[in-house]
């Protein structure tokens, strides 16, 4: 018997963490070493990070991949060797540079990155280069070259500027797909201006359906009052079909089943049970349906 309640976590991390750190710190609130977390924060950013407890680590995989959204500040005026303020800054941009940095040149610029563009990540992306991550070879001095990827960005919105005589900072708003990088955008917003450009803040406000507006704070979590039943994160991410005893039963015990009743989907669907007890994530093929993720029955009921 699982010796804390599986289910999803929505914590919204405080700056000067790494996501490990919230982690380790919720094994030992919630008495368990199976948690995970869906999408690194780096220990500069702020905001939601998403946490599977028990065997909802299981529903991580398709958490990750969902869009997410940023609020953040862009330096204009220096780059950085991180893309953010805690890498090696170069020499500030001058003062007649900056000049001819106005809100319809970033604007034009923030257009020009939205949409599917191809990016190259940063440097000290956790992506990995023959098997090492990326930001381990960069800070140990190695040359790194990551290989452009398509992303899409679909909204990139100016919400506020600011100018002193050595910079211009840029607040943003970005909605994006799974596997962009913020930090790029300011590298690259920064170079088309010929000025440099890092990020100085990063909040990530959304994952999917999930939003930072409904996640706990690390300090004085209280992992009982906070989790989300297995069942209801499920609703959130996938149509749902909801099963009689004898179909519940049979899926979990592997078998394929009727899929009369089940919505049309090209992914995932969550099958629940009575007593909002996610049985499994299924997948019909034909005129059967089978699963793909079943949760253990000493896991299923909610608190």
């Amino acid at each position: 018997m699982a010796t804390s309640p599986s289910g999803l976590l929505l914590i919204d991390k405080p700056a000067g963490h790494t996501s490990h750190d919230v982690v380790a710190r919720t094994r030992r609130l919630a008495g368990t070493r199976k948690v995970g977390h869906a999408g690194t924060l780096d220990p500069m950013a702020t905001g939601l990070l998403i946490l599977g407890l028990e065997s909802s680590t299981r529903l991580l995989t398709y958490v990750v991949g969902c869009d997410k959204e940023y609020t953040a500040t862009i330096r204009l005026g220096q780059s950085s060797s991180t893309d953010d303020a805690e890498g090696e800054l170069s020499a500030a941009a001058s003062a007649d540079d900056l000049r001819g940095v106005d809100q319809r040149s970033i604007e034009q610029r923030m257009r020009e990155l939205t949409g599917e563009i191809e990016q190259v990540p940063s440097t000290v992306s956790a992506i990995k280069v023959d098997g090492k991550r990326a930001y381990a070879r960069a800070r140990a001095g190695e040359h790194v070259e990551l290989a452009a990827r398509q992303v899409t960005v679909s909204e990139f919105e100016l919400d506020a500027l600011r100018r002193t005589n050595e910079h211009v900072d840029v607040d943003v708003r970005v909605a994006c797909s799974s596997g962009t990088y913020v930090r790029a955008l300011a590298r690259d917003i920064g170079a088309a201006l010929g000025v440099g450009g890092h990020l100085t803040r990063l909040r990530r406000t959304r994952i999917g359906p999930f939003s930072v507006r409904d996640a706990a704070a690390l300090d004085g979590l209280v992992v009982a009052d906070r989790i989300i039943a297995p069942a209801d994160a499920a609703r959130s991410l996938f149509p749902t079909v909801n099963l009689d005893d004898a179909r519940a039963r049979a899926l979990g015990h592997g078998q394929r089943i009727d899929p009369e009743g089940f919505p049309a989907a090209d992914g995932p669907i969550a099958a629940i049970a009575q007593h909002n007890r996610l049985i499994g994530l299924v997948e019909v093929r034909g005129s059967t349906a089978r699963s793909l993720v079943n949760f253990p029955d000493d896991e299923r009921n909610p608190l």
